[in-house]
């Protein structure tokens, strides 16, 4: 394909719509390619741009914990995405949940009316020449990764990703379940306690219940690929495979009563399943930590035995999927552009970066990037005391062989010369360190090489 636009950026989700936005509010034409709806993936269900396939949860919101350092650069820096978050939220606490559909929706006006980007329904089956932004996503097409691996000359990376069940607000049983936080900050939550019995019996039937044989195009996986256990992403582990470890790693795990206290019995429960609403109008709670792969019965069955679900009703079965991801230490530099092509760069969830909001981050570095480049300007390396800036060079810097996909923690940053011991305190300091190196940084860029179209706090 021969683009008649600046840049090309493959792939409607978040780090694609991200990344074209920033480029063409640097002035750039853009063309947006987004393959659905005439080829669907097996995750999404609309032909929305941005849409989540997961968790309704962008992480948390606070201001002392990765993600929300992770959330306040964004804000510094301009991010459009974060900001249609916000105006989509949903109660949870100490996190940023959105209304998905609302999210999806307002994304969607937004790439749509600016007429700087083109929007085009098709699927690319080939990487374009010219500039281009790659954020094709962990459901890469079969033909768009041959092009990918015949480009780098690497094998791919794989490994499982595992979406959590949701049932309908109106089937929950109020009287069994009860709202609280287990931070106390609000009660967005709703909780259905389990005892010493009830929980064995669940992790019993949870053992034994039968899963979803992998789709054809999900058993044929390179040779050298991981097998087994070792090829799912440990942040997103099927709560089967979670349950396959020992009978007591729900109970330490995604089903922890720590904090949430029974109103009903006035005693902490042994163990505990959390409900978290996935749109404004609270119709549907999704089970927080319970992304599975069990057969469609197998769900019903098993997790009617939650007390409160009993007459639990499904609006979505959770399904397992593969997802995609390259070597990114062999294969990017800490600008996100590819080593053999400056011309390419990677985001998203393709580079190895985990979580909705590093895929944001990831979509925002590289439109940014791509526009300079155009525009014959050094591309940005954040501080390695951001947590953007320390997620780039974690993917490109990590060892190649053992290089696993990652989320925001402040295991990433360098750590406080003399900082306080509290793990609360600690996150303070790195927060308010982050911030204020990006911040300064920001400044320096700031007027040294300008890029028509950015705004004003972003570094031009």
């Amino acid at each position: 394909m021969t683009p008649s636009a600046d840049l090309v950026v493959v792939g409607g989700g978040l780090a694609g719509c991200e990344a074209a936005w920033q480029a063409a509010e640097r002035g750039l034409r853009v063309q947006l390619y987004e393959m659905r709806p005439a080829r669907m993936t097996g995750a999404h269900q609309t032909d929305l741009l941005a849409e989540l396939v997961c968790s309704n949860s962008l992480g948390s919101d606070l201001p002392n914990r990765a993600g929300g350092l992770l959330k306040q650069e964004l804000e510094m820096l301009g991010s459009m995405l974060l900001q249609v978050a916000r105006e989509s939220s949903v109660p949870a606490g100490g996190a940023l949940a959105v209304d998905r559909a609302a999210f999806a929706e307002r994304a969607t006006r937004r790439i749509l009316g600016h007429s700087g980007i083109e929007l085009i329904r098709e699927e690319v089956k080939e990487i374009p020449l010219g500039p281009v932004v790659l954020a094709s996503g962990p459901l890469t097409s079969p033909d768009l990764s041959e092009s990918l691996a015949r480009l780098t000359g690497a094998a791919h990376l794989y490994f499982y990703d595992a979406i959590a069940t949701s049932v309908a607000a109106e089937s929950i049983n109020l009287e069994v379940v009860y709202e609280d936080s287990r931070r106390s900050l609000t009660s967005d939550y709703l909780n259905c306690p389990l005892d010493r019995e009830q929980y064995y019996q669940f992790v019993a039937e949870l053992g034994q219940a039968d899963r979803i044989p992998l789709r054809e195009f999900e058993e044929a996986l390179r040779s050298g690929v991981r097998a087994g256990p070792a090829a799912y992403f440990e942040g997103c582990l099927p709560v089967e495979i979670l349950a396959e470890r020992g009978p007591d790693t729900l109970a330490f795990g995604p089903m922890r009563p720590v904090g949430l206290r029974d109103p009903h019995t006035g005693k902490r429960p042994f163990a505990v399943v959390q409900l978290r609403q996935e749109d404004s109008a609270r119709t549907t709670y999704n089970l927080v930590g319970f992304q599975t792969n069990l057969m469609y019965p197998e769900q019903r069955r098993v997790f009617h035995l939650i007390p409160g679900l009993e007459r639990a009703e499904f609006v979505r079965y959770g399904q397992m999927h593969r997802n995609t991801f390259v070597n990114s230490p062999r294969l990017l530099l800490p600008t996100l552009q590819s080593k053999i092509r400056p011309d390419l760069f990677l985001a998203g969830q393709i580079t190895g970066v985990e979580g909705y909001m590093g895929n944001v981050a990831t979509g925002l570095l590289a439109g940014w990037n791509a526009a300079r480049v155009l525009r014959g300007c050094s591309p940005l390396e954040l501080p390695p005391t951001s947590m953007l800036g320390a997620l780039c060079r974690y993917i490109t810097a990590a060892e190649e062989q053992r290089f696993q996909p990652m989320k925001a923690n402040f295991g990433l940053l360098p750590p406080l010369e003399r900082g306080p011991r509290g793990k609360l305190e600690r996150g303070s300091a790195l927060t308010a360190r982050g911030l204020e190196h990006l911040r300064l940084y920001i400044q320096e860029q700031q007027g040294s090489t300008a890029i028509p179209g950015a705004r004003p706090s972003a570094p031009e």
